[in-house]
């Protein structure tokens, strides 16, 4: 830990080095080798003409000291870095959140760039005041949190907003990632589907009745209509007039939702039952279930046919045990009340769905369909 490895960490010159190349280099070893290698570095900086500043080092040594007594949290080292004057805000007061280094797409590793190169420049031109910022001082805190906000919501010569240029890579990321994961489990749902020993086959009575109380059920205003209506999308389009359509229709909804709830003018009568925000914490609840609890769950049931038990509680521990999905350590009795909480809307309008009996049992109509509902909420829009 010497001048040299500063120069090498930052990729600098040692007159060009800044209060955040030193800070970084000193967090790149343990907290006890920088303690002892500050003293020395810091005379060859001063050698070098860069001798920094005196606030500077006094807050390095009382962070350095603070790590190695093991006190220092996580976010009072960030604090400490972020007041070299360079480094960026972790989280800035209008929320934006940079992803961590090594999560960083092609953008957001520009934009950090450029942010810091900008805060040097700031620094050189003293609208920034590290000294202030290493003391702590809170005025000097919000300037340097309010230029930063400032930053990232003004457009760059190119046209491209920093903030909106970050959040938006990370959300097609999370798209992609979506997608990924969606596809795989679909191929997955496909080939437990061709292995079973006897394919379903749909009972044409129990479906009649059960589109008959699901046409009702749409028509009434307030829980659970609205969610259902919300899950299948027919805000948005008409409710399909063949009732195998409609019935597959609204049950991939549930496990896919489509759209939100509509808004209250729309619907303005409620259930008065259903108490206030029972739809709206179903409709979250469904869009909180994971690929994988769908996919371990409908092939348990698949494979046991009608006449199982399929209460929260029971697909909760099918998806501990299932075989089909990895679980990377043993699920405890939280994880599973977790599941069972998730999947209690579920089996509640599996129910309004003839998906269960009134016993929450699996029945010949909830074989046939679950299978062919999950893989159209997974098929990709035609």
């Amino acid at each position: 830990m010497d001048l040299d490895f500063v120069c090498r960490h930052a990729g600098r010159r040692a007159t060009a080095l800044t209060r955040r190349d030193v800070a970084l280099a000193l967090l790149a070893v343990p907290s006890g080798v920088a303690l002892v290698a500050m003293p020395d570095l810091r005379r060859a900086l001063m050698g070098a003409g860069n001798p920094l500043s005196l606030p500077f080092w006094e807050s390095a040594k009382a962070t350095l000291s603070s790590i190695e007594s093991g006190a220092a949290t996580v976010g009072e080292v960030q604090r400490w870095l972020e007041s070299t004057g360079s480094e960026p805000i972790l989280l800035t007061p209008g929320y934006f959140v940079w992803p961590e280094e090594d999560e960083r797409g092609p953008v957001a590793g520009e934009m950090f760039d450029l942010l810091v190169r900008f805060l040097e420049d700031e620094i050189d031109a003293g609208r920034i005041d590290p000294d202030a910022l290493a003391r702590d001082e809170p005025g000097a805190r919000r300037a340097f949190e309010e230029l930063q906000e400032r930053w990232l919501n003004s457009p760059l010569p190119d046209g491209r907003v920093p903030g909106h240029a970050v959040s938006d890579e990370q959300d097609e990321e999370l798209f992609a990632a979506w997608d990924e994961e969606e596809a795989f489990a679909l191929a997955e749902l496909r080939r437990i589907v061709s292995e079973l020993p006897k394919q379903p086959e749909l009972p044409e009575d129990e479906l009649e009745r059960a589109v008959a109380r699901l046409r009702d059920i749409l028509d009434l205003p307030g829980y659970p209509g609205n969610v259902l209506r919300a899950c299948a999308g027919f805000g948005e389009r008409a409710v399909p007039e063949d009732d195998r359509e409609l019935w597959i229709a609204v049950l991939a909804g549930i496990a896919g939702p489509v759209s939100d709830l509509a808004d209250p003018d729309e619907d303005e009568f409620g259930d008065l039952d259903a108490g206030p925000g029972q739809d709206d914490a179903a409709l979250a609840g469904l869009c909180e279930i994971q690929h994988a609890d769908w996919l371990a769950a409908v092939a348990a049931l698949a494979r046991m046919g009608p006449g199982v038990l399929a209460s929260p509680e029971r697909i909760a521990r099918l998806i501990a045990e299932s075989e089909d999905i990895d679980i990377e350590a043993e699920e405890d009795e939280d994880d599973l009340a977790t599941t069972e909480r998730l999947f209690l809307p579920v089996v509640y309008l599996w129910g309004y769905l003839g998906v269960v009996d009134d016993g929450d049992v699996l029945t010949r109509l909830g074989w046939w369909g679950l299978p062919k509902a999950l893989e159209r909420a997974w098929s990709p829009a035609e």
